[in-house]
């Protein structure tokens, strides 16, 4: 009996071990490709953003809403077709999307002025990796902010659409407020949700979409945090 307790403990210890080992793969996996992402989306906003032809061929003409509205049809073609697609179509798309997000970010770099764009990101990734860690070592669950933070993403939508038609500088600086503390959340939020995924996971395929919508959810967090710093960090050229 002590034996069987031994072996049975044992085997216990390894399959823990080896658990804890394919998680740890995983979320690494989530984070390159979310770290891919968001250099591929800087890279090529940087090298349109700073070339003058390139952005008049761009915004000024028809390209502007392609290139608008493009990343947002990317998202929903992954949320919806995911169990559709195979793991490499997935992958193919996020690319395509982190890319076409580079030339809908390009404008920034007429807007504002770069050193503090970069001060700006280095500052996000900063924030960033703390947030996301702390979602990743919390005991405490923070599934209870999903639905809080969800309506709080609905509430800043619909204000960003009634401020285009009435201007307000005051609505503008609670809106970026509300942003960054919405997106800060999102990011703990999303990383304990991703990282509790793991457990669903059956096969191969499985973990290799979820770490590609799980870098989905980390770069939307992390590039719409940089956004609302850049408002109150980024000097206006």
């Amino acid at each position: 009996m002590e034996r069987y307790n031994t072996n049975y403990q044992t085997g216990a210890t390894t399959q823990t071990a080896e658990f804890d080992e394919g998680l740890r793969a995983y979320m690494l996996k989530v984070y390159n490709y979310m770290a891919s992402g968001v250099l591929l989306t800087g890279v090529i906003a940087m090298l349109v953003g700073t070339n003058m032809e390139l952005m008049s061929a761009i915004y000024g003409s028809g390209l502007r809403w392609i290139v608008a509205l493009a990343p947002l049809a990317f998202v929903m073609v992954m949320s919806f077709g995911v169990h559709k697609m195979s793991s490499g179509t997935l992958q193919a798309i996020f690319w395509a999307f982190a890319a076409t997000m580079g030339l809908s970010m390009a404008s920034i770099f007429v807007v504002y002025d770069p050193m503090s764009i970069a001060r700006t990101f280095f500052i996000t990734a900063a924030a960033f990796g703390g947030l996301s860690l702390f979602g990743y070592t919390t005991k405490k669950s923070l599934s209870g902010m999903g639905t809080f933070l969800f309506m709080g993403l609905i509430g800043i939508i619909i204000a960003s659409v009634v401020n285009i038609f009435v201007a307000s500088s005051m609505m503008h600086f609670i809106i970026s407020v509300a942003g960054v503390l919405i997106f800060a959340g999102l990011t703990a939020y999303d990383t304990q949700r991703i990282k509790e995924s793991y457990y669903m996971m059956a096969t191969g395929e499985a973990v290799a979409k979820g770490a590609i919508m799980g870098a989905v959810n980390l770069y939307l967090d992390f590039v719409n945090l940089f956004m609302f710093l850049l408002q109150f960090l980024g000097n206006r050229e």
